[in-house]
């Protein structure tokens, strides 16, 4: 059984390479994925089980079936909000305060048991590979590949930073700037510790906040866009020059008559559709502790 098959016709820009050559340099496959598919087969031409080292022509067509894999996670009623699926890809809207992957401080109660769930509600049958991951208290778009081939491509393109990351947040402060961009290096505050900080031995971190309104209480509601991917990268940042995330107790400070978590949500995101070759962008709405916030905010005497 499989979960999905490739097809690509050979061109004369192709002609003479080798089928190994064909998946990696234009198919973009894996060193890992071709190794796998090398052991336990799956590579066709013009219909007949062919070598990794076979030689190809103008017109061939090379046929490739991915071996179906499963998750074996404990399937459990927790909500998935569906952004956008099609045969290759999930998107989930996650909602706060659950965790992405099961981990030693959380075994189960997970995203991922909420889509095994989701697979037999569904009749479908793929292996969970998170793209992207969010904090437990983050809410927003998670990307799920439903076969190793997109989960490769997609790591590429999020390590080449070609994928659009937008997030919005309500901070404490009132940014005067209408927007901004923050490069500072981030990395652990202490080896060991979970708290990240600003510092000259952190990685390369790059911030881009634009500000969508002010309140007179005292807050700002922005956008932020990120050119890199660091561990709370947002929240670390935004507390750096002065503006905390709401109800942030690690980087700010919690604030439960307002909102019961840090005020973060990661809104949209944009990327190359590793199989169709497309733009695909989804966006979501502000959630509704978020929302409540915000009213929250403006009523404050």
């Amino acid at each position: 059984m499989v979960n999905k098959k490739f097809s690509y016709i050979v061109t004369k820009n192709d002609e003479k390479l080798l089928v190994k050559e064909l998946l990696k340099r234009r198919l973009g496959f894996s060193s890992r994925l071709m190794r796998k598919l090398k052991n336990l087969g799956g590579v066709y031409k013009n219909d007949e089980p062919v070598k990794m080292n076979a030689p190809l022509r103008i017109g061939d067509v090379v046929s490739i079936s991915l071996p179906e894999e499963e998750s074996a996670f404990i399937a459990q009623d927790i909500a998935i909000e569906v952004a956008y699926e099609d045969e290759d890809l999930l998107l989930i809207n996650k909602q706060p305060g659950i965790v992405v992957h099961p981990t030693k401080g959380h075994p189960a109660g997970t995203i991922a048991n909420g889509l095994m769930r989701y697979m037999e509600t569904t009749k479908q049958s793929f292996k969970i590979r998170f793209v992207n991951r969010l904090d437990m208290d983050t809410s927003g778009l998670v990307i799920v590949a439903k076969n190793s081939f997109c989960q490769d491509e997609l790591s590429k393109q999020m390590s080449a930073e070609t994928i659009t990351k937008k997030y919005i947040a309500v901070v404490k402060g009132v940014i005067e700037a209408e927007e901004g961009t923050i490069n500072l290096p981030i990395g652990k505050a202490n080896e060991g510790d979970v708290k990240r900080s600003v510092h000259d031995e952190g990685m390369a971190s790059i911030t881009h906040y634009k500000v969508l309104e002010r309140f007179t209480k005292g807050y700002t509601l922005i956008e932020v866009k990120l050119d890199t991917g660091r561990t709370h990268q947002i929240r670390v940042h935004m507390a750096h020059i002065g503006y905390p995330i709401v109800g942030d107790n690690l980087y700010g400070k919690e604030e439960v008559f307002l909102i019961e978590r840090h005020a973060l949500h990661a809104k949209y995101l944009s990327f190359n559709h590793p199989v169709k070759d497309h733009i695909v962008s989804v966006d979501t709405d502000i959630p509704e502790d978020m929302a409540k916030l915000i009213q929250k905010i403006k009523t404050i005497s």
